[in-house]
């Protein structure tokens, strides 16, 4: 029974909730969901920072590019989307260290994490291939730039927009998605929740990128770090373990302390 005071009338489901509903969409379903969802997160959002990040300058000097601030709102915004659009079918992850901070939380099963994880794999590979489609029908010389500048992978040391090191990505990376799960875990709470989860999550990835895009180029999601690594070339292929591992050992962090901390129940 839960201790939350307001009466359960005035309790906002959540996606999360739809999701894991007896009866609910299917496992294949749901997969799909996770793809298109991180396919959106990964096209859109590394769309953003390939074609518009910098766009050179107009006339009078002033910039065409959407800069660090367009690029983090374009992550947010993806999010927003596919937590609408999809979430009510899968619970709108679109992220592995999401799906294990929720299970590690008690509140997504461990059994279904493979399956989900894959979707988003895929997704997010999905949306770089789409992108390197465009880019070959680009301007002369377009692509192969975008590829010897790292495909907006995340990196470390020179390969760190700020020129952070490997232990500052390894600390952003858990300390972020830590936090990034918390938020998601508070807003979708079955008791808690709100009908703005979804905006209140994109609001938060927003602000992670915002903060952190200067260290690494914020993973905080290892479907979208391997997605980029896939043709950011050899070095970011070697770094890539970082944002795999990481953003992982952040969301287990903040999964299992939201259950002990806010759930009343025992770890195990």
């Amino acid at each position: 029974m839960s201790n939350d005071p307001r009466p359960e009338e005035h309790v906002a489901p959540t996606p999360l909730d739809h999701a894991a509903a007896p009866g609910g969409p299917s496992m294949a379903l749901r997969m799909s969901a996770e793809a298109m969802g991180t396919f959106l997160l990964v096209f859109g959002s590394i769309g953003a920072a390939l074609f518009a990040a910098d766009f050179g300058v107009g006339p009078e000097g002033t910039s065409l590019g959407i800069g660090f601030v367009g690029v983090a709102l374009a992550f947010g915004l993806t999010v927003v989307a596919g937590a609408y659009a999809w979430g009510p079918i899968s619970g709108g992850h679109f992220n592995p260290a999401v799906t294990l901070g929720l299970a590690a939380a008690g509140r997504f099963p461990w059994r279904e994490t493979l399956a989900y994880i894959i979707a988003q794999l895929v997704g997010g590979a999905v949306g770089t291939t789409l992108l390197v489609l465009i880019g070959l029908f680009g301007p002369d010389g377009w692509l192969r730039s975008a590829q010897d500048g790292g495909f907006a992978s995340n990196g470390f040391g020179e390969h760190s927009p700020g020129g952070f090191g490997l232990g500052a990505a390894i600390v952003a990376e858990i300390l972020f998605t830590a936090i990034f799960v918390l938020v998601i875990l508070g807003v979708t709470h079955p008791s808690r929740g709100t009908k703005l989860a979804g905006l209140v999550i994109g609001l938060t990835l927003t602000l992670i990128h915002l903060a952190s895009i200067p260290i690494d180029n914020t993973s905080v999601n290892p479907a979208r770090s391997i997605a980029t690594a896939l043709y950011g070339g050899p070095d970011a292929l070697l770094q890539l373990w970082v944002f795999i591992v990481f953003p992982i050992v952040g969301a287990l962090i903040a999964g299992f302390c939201h259950r002990a901390l806010f759930d009343g129940r025992e770890l195990g």
